[in-house]
């Protein structure tokens, strides 16, 4: 079995070995977020900064001590946000909070039926967040030609959608993440849609070099037992695409050779 030092994420200067990226709402409380996290096996933890307090209501419970730092890269992210400028500042309170952290992930939405992406503004922010001197990991459409056009302009990581978040629907257009992955040259990673194991063993066959979810633990009926079967799904899926897939055929081919056959 190949072992997941041997086969490392990068993104940015960065390095991790598990491929599943998790989110922290929507649990019951803090002691099951803590828990279905440590099980994922996750190193990279996002954060809706505008939903989540990482410090910036000092009463509040601060979710940072039970998901510390010191243990997990936290990925800021800017979920809720509905114009560039939103997101900007977002990402700098952030960096305030973080001690001048500089990985975010970047959302913006167009409106609150689908929470697809509004592109444009996406664009704007992720411009001024890449000059700003951030490492940009960018939410977007599963449309090739954006894709690129975020790689090139300089962000470390692009997410397209499975589909619409929370919708847990699965992978709707294998084809436009297949045409993605095959141009980029920077990591891929499905960001929203997944709904169960299968969902995510999909995407990494595809390969796509990670995953990020959040409902489809945190919703589930034991968040703590789907992340243990995300983790296992994530892992077996990057197996299954490193080592290649038998070609899909029109018709049967026998498992034993026929040479050597006795027949009547």
């Amino acid at each position: 079995m190949t072992a997941l030092n041997d086969d490392p994420l990068y993104i940015g200067t960065r390095t991790f070995h598990s491929r599943l990226l998790v989110g922290t709402g929507k649990y019951k409380d803090l002691d099951e977020t803590a828990r279905a996290i440590e099980t994922s096996g996750a190193e990279i933890v996002t954060v809706a900064v505008r939903r989540v307090n990482i410090g910036q209501n000092p009463d509040e419970p601060n979710l940072l001590d039970v998901v510390p730092p010191d243990r997990y890269t936290i990925l800021p992210n800017t979920a809720g946000c509905h114009t560039a400028e939103e997101a900007v500042r977002t990402c700098r309170l952030a960096r305030e909070l973080l001690d001048g952290h500089n990985l975010v992930k970047l959302e913006v939405l167009a409106e609150h039926k689908t929470l697809y992406p509004d592109v444009t503004e996406t664009l704007a922010a992720a411009k001024t967040l890449i000059d700003d001197g951030f490492d940009v990991m960018v939410y977007t459409s599963d449309d090739p030609i954006l894709a690129k056009r975020f790689e090139d302009m300089g962000c470390v990581a692009v997410m397209p959608l499975a589909a619409p978040i929370g919708s847990g629907l699965g992978i709707r257009n294998p084809y436009n993440l297949r045409l993605i992955i095959e141009q980029a040259r920077v990591p891929i990673l499905v960001d929203a849609g997944v709904g169960t194991a299968s969902d995510a063993a999909v995407a990494m066959e595809l390969g796509c070099d990670g995953v990020l979810m959040n409902t489809a633990i945190a919703g589930a009926n034991d968040p703590v037992l789907m992340a243990s079967a995300m983790r296992k799904a994530i892992e077996a899926g990057r197996e299954a695409y490193r080592a290649g897939r038998i070609p899909r055929k029109a018709y049967a081919a026998a498992s034993s050779p026929l040479d050597g056959l006795i027949f009547d």
